[in-house]
Order: C-alpha cells, then sequence, then structure tokens
C-alpha cells in the first residue's frame, strides 16, 4: 500500500516549530536547510507524517488534512489544552457526518488545518 506524506506550505521556520513540535507534539525526522535558503522538513506524531515546506509552490496556505482514524483523541486533545497554547483552544465535537466519532480541528499558523478524528 501507498504511503500518503502532504506538504504544508509554512512561512515561518520557528513559528511552524512552536506550533508543531512543542505544542502538537510532532517530531522532527529531517529536514533539508541549507544556509539562505528555505526549510523543508518532515515531523512525525506517532503514524502521522507531514512535509512542511517553506519553497514556493509547495502547496498553498489553507490546506485541510483530514487525519483519521486517530487513537486516544480525547486524552491529546486534553494535553494540548493543558499546554494552554495562546493562539489554538480547540474543541472536541461529534462531527455530523458519524456520530460515533469524535473530532478536533487544530489551525497552524499558516491557515493549514488538521482535522483528528478517531473512531469509538
Amino acid at each position: 500500500m501507498a504511503t500518503v506524506k502532504p506538504i504544508l506550505r509554512i512561512f515561518d521556520y520557528d513559528k511552524a516549530l512552536e506550533f508543531y513540535i512543542r505544542w502538537l507534539g510532532f517530531r522532527i525526522d529531517w529536514e533539508h536547510r541549507p544556509e539562505g535558503s528555505p526549510a523543508y522538513l518532515q515531523v512525525t506524531l506517532n503514524d502521522v507524517t507531514l512535509h512542511l515546506s517553506e519553497h514556493h509552490g509547495d502547496g498553498s496556505p489553507g490546506a485541510r488534512v483530514f487525519i483519521d482514524d486517530f487513537v486516544h483523541l480525547a486524552p491529546f486533545h486534553q494535553q494540548l489544552l493543558a499546554k494552554e497554547y495562546k493562539y489554538n483552544r480547540p474543541g472536541l465535537e461529534t462531527p455530523f457526518y458519524d456520530p460515533t466519532a469524535l473530532e478536533m480541528t487544530v489551525t497552524d499558523p499558516f491557515s493549514n488545518r488538521l482535522i483528528f478524528v478517531e473512531r469509538l
């Protein structure tokens, strides 16, 4: 089976690290950041892998990534709230399309949205 790794456009490396690494808890797998060049990196949280790119043409801000079958969403939600990240206080709700699921949407500093869903 193929693996999908969305490329999300970012505009500020430090803000991306604050959001993805320090708040959400992703880890940097690798990065390509030659001096004077835009950053390109791969980040992972559990089995979710994303590419973040400062390169022009690597995606448009405002993308949506649907992360289905995320395990232990309610405890993850509580961990995020406990960190008191001042730019994002996501809710946890039952989506209209599945009354047996939980959904949480977070928006990064570049208007990309990550939608985490757990099937109960």
